[in-house]
């Protein structure tokens, strides 16, 4: 997750955090890139349709889950192979569970960030630039 916070100091200064962070188990498990990806096959109900979404191939967007779903220990997606009613693929709910977990995560995450920084640069940072 990249996340932009932006502080207008005085003479037009302007100052910014920016963070990403992701799970990591034995190398990065679970970040921004694989939510986005599943939250489109949510939408679309087929993973190649949500890689497309994205401008990557299938074959690039199906290593990405199965890599989340290795190192986390987890199924995210039940695949249904073509037929007459062609394929596709949904959210299993132990991932759509681990999605909520994960929105819950950034959404704090987001909110701590903020306070941090908006506490280290914000006062300070004004204080030292503002005009006498």
């Amino acid at each position: 997750m990249i996340k932009y916070f932006f502080l207008q100091l005085a003479r037009g200064i302007t100052v910014k955090l920016i963070y990403k962070v992701w799970i990591d188990s034995n190398g990065k498990a679970f970040g921004e890139g694989p939510y986005r990806l599943l939250k489109l096959v949510e939408k679309t109900g087929s993973l190649h349709k949500a890689a497309q979404e994205m401008g990557m191939s299938y074959r690039k967007a199906f290593d990405i889950i199965q890599r989340a779903e290795s190192r986390l220990g987890m199924v995210f997606l039940v695949r249904k192979i073509g037929g007459e009613s062609g394929g596709g693929s949904k959210l299993t709910d132990e991932g759509r569970a681990f999605m909520k977990v994960y929105e819950e995560f950034k959404r704090e995450l987001a909110e701590t960030m903020e306070k941090i920084y908006v506490k280290y640069f914000e006062s300070p940072l004004k204080d030292k630039f503002e005009s006498p």
